[in-house]
């Protein structure tokens, strides 16, 4: 059985709010050594020396998560998620390898860039990590 359409009202408030979340979070990773910006699978993704490190999630495939996926050290996934399941989830494709979704509503600039310079640590070379200081 098909899912009914959203609401037109709906998607232009969540196009809205994906817009300002999205712009929070390019403002994060672009603050970081060598990233771009592209499009992947529709949504604005990050990296850092062509891999991958923040892909936004804004109601992709009507799931409702206006979020940015990003991957986490070992461990950190299941903490975050358990501390916190309405800020944090397990995202589908990516998150059997440790990748997080943080719902971007549900946290502070501050808390964001945190995650995400995390992030791009863990995908950077190392020899980029000198240039964060």
């Amino acid at each position: 059985m098909k899912k009914p359409a959203p609401k037109p009202e709906l998607s232009k408030r969540v196009r809205a709010s994906g817009e300002k979340h999205t712009e929070r979070v390019r403002k994060a990773c672009l603050k970081l050594p060598e990233v771009m910006e592209k499009l992947s699978h529709g949504e604005p993704t990050f990296f850092v020396r062509k891999r991958v490190f923040a892909m936004c999630s804004i109601n992709h495939h009507n799931d409702s998560h206006i979020a940015v996926v990003i991957p986490a050290a070992i461990g950190v996934q299941a903490a975050l998620i358990e501390q916190s399941p309405k800020k944090f989830y397990r995202p589908p494709y990516v998150g059997h390898a440790g990748w997080v979704g943080i719902e971007l509503p549900r946290v502070s600039d501050r808390e964001l860039a945190a995650h995400i310079r995390e992030a791009w640590k863990l995908i950077a070379p190392e020899k980029l990590h000198r240039e964060l200081e």
